[in-house]
């Protein structure tokens, strides 16, 4: 898929001091007394794995409707709708995050803290990933150092192979056991201090980042499924970040659809795949994520199209994202990487590695291990697997249908859109909005004061109009 997307660097401007020299007299102006000059590292790690739970969400918030997870109640919204739109809040959250993540690694490597070190290399290589799967190139081995207010874009591919050395970087760091500071288990808002997690959710962001090169011919399904079997064992091992101001932020779009600020509607297709619709089964997980109409019924809203109950977005005609949900509730975490989602990813590289049986039993483990998280009744998981159109044999496993189980299990998961690009947008029923540009629809944030110009990596160079080159 083609994309043009125009990039921003957030620019942190010193004070200038003109006009204000009556002032010096009373304070410093190179110190800021609202700011903390010199944090510990367990506050670097608290911000830093808050940030990172944070910019998981704030993606996915865009590219749900790329997935068609959701729907804008209003026709023709540009998001809903493929259209050219302006992610530069998410381009500066993501940096700023990775600029903290930088501070703590160099902070940890001064003080001979080695798991502090090791998570920042984690951490790291997670936002690369969002900058790679979402932007293609970007700028990384300047970005940090202060050297330049424009920093040179690092390829997609150099950013690639660059996460993939901090992931194996990060797992040998928290091997070490010689760390001078220990992780905080207060201050780490994603593992609460524990190294066995933290090298499991390595080993699973690189699973991720191995079976992501499926359609490239360096893809090894071995190695997939070696990083598969270093990552998580049980939901419990799942990477999740639930400390927020206020409440869950999916919980808070629902919160506000009460007050008719809309958003959080679910999108017909995903909808329909768990109502028994598109595939002649419900999904029970339907009542999980969602609550029914005021007719008790599950209908989700055509993306492109808006709302098309009889009541004009006053009343719940059309299902929302739920506020009673474990994925969505008040209190929920966010899901970063979890355990279903690695036995789904074990099934696919089993089945290109030509492991019929393995597939097949990572691809029931994984429906299962989901449906236990939700919170799905024992009979009515067992009766969705003995359904024949899930329960098939391992003979009858297919791609498909390791896709479209998975396309479930990695709701409002940023990673979901990396599926459906290698996957060629192929779920069944799969509409797209007639006015949808898929060669524009992701805005390149240009730099400010045309310093885009600057730098060689323009976003008006033909290769950023390019598909991402794992995506080909």
């Amino acid at each position: 898929m083609k994309k043009m997307y125009r990039y921003a660097m957030a620019l942190l401007l010193t004070g200038a001091s003109l006009g204000l020299q009556s002032c010096e007299d009373y304070f410093d102006l190179h110190d800021n007394p609202n700011l903390v000059s010199n944090p510990p590292l367990n506050a670097m790690l608290s911000t830093a794995t808050h940030k990172t739970g944070l910019n998981s969400q704030r993606v996915a918030a865009t590219t749900a409707f790329y997935v068609q997870y959701l729907a804008s109640p209003v026709a023709g919204n540009a998001t809903d709708t493929y259209q050219v739109v302006d992610l530069t809040g998410s381009w500066d959250a993501i940096y700023l995050a990775m600029a903290d993540i930088y501070d703590m690694k160099q902070r940890g490597q001064e003080e001979g803290a080695s798991d502090y070190v090791g998570v920042a290399n984690i951490l790291m290589a997670y936002h690369l990933n969002l900058v790679i799967d979402h932007w293609g190139d970007g700028p990384y081995s300047q970005a940090f150092d202060n050297s330049t207010l424009t920093p040179a874009f690092d390829s997609s591919q150099d950013l690639y192979a660059e996460a993939l050395r901090l992931l194996d970087e990060g797992i040998a760091e928290l091997n070490k056991t010689d760390s001078r500071i220990q992780l905080s288990e207060e201050d780490d808002l994603i593992h609460g201090g524990d190294k066995t997690q933290w090298i499991r959710t390595a080993n699973a962001f690189k699973a991720r980042m191995l079976n992501k090169v499926s359609k490239q011919p360096s893809y090894n399904p071995g190695a997939v499924l070696s990083a598969v079997e270093n990552s998580y064992q049980s939901n419990a091992d799942d990477a999740e970040m639930m400390v927020f101001a206020d409440i869950n932020p999916w919980a808070a779009v629902s919160r506000s659809n009460t007050s008719l600020i809309l958003g959080g509607w679910l999108s017909e297709q995903f909808v329909n795949q768990l109502n028994g619709t598109t595939y002649g089964v419900v999904d029970p997980r339907l009542t999980r994520i969602t609550e029914p109409t005021v007719t008790g019924t599950f209908v989700g809203t055509p993306n492109g199209v808006g709302n098309v109950g009889p009541a004009n977005n006053t009343v719940r005609d059309e299902v929302y994202i739920s506020r009673n949900s474990p994925l969505t509730g008040d209190l929920a975490p966010v899901t970063i990487a979890s355990y279903a989602e690695m036995k789904f990813i074990e099934a696919e590289a089993a089945f290109r590695a030509g492991d019929q049986q393995r597939a097949y039993t990572a691809y029931l483990d994984g429906i299962r291990a989901h449906m236990d998280k939700l919170g799905v009744p024992a009979g009515e998981r067992d009766a969705y697997l003995n359904n024949p159109a899930v329960g098939v044999g391992a003979a009858n496993l297919t791609l498909d249908l390791i896709f479209k189980e998975k396309y479930v299990v990695t709701y409002l998961n940023t990673e979901a859109w990396t599926d459906a690009r290698r996957y060629d947008y192929q779920y069944a029923n799969f509409d797209l909005p007639a006015n949808a540009d898929l060669t524009t629809f992701i805005r390149r944030i240009a730099f400010p004061q045309g310093e885009a110009s600057k730098n060689p990596n323009t976003p008006d160079s033909p290769a950023l109009s390019e598909p991402l080159w794992w995506d080909q």
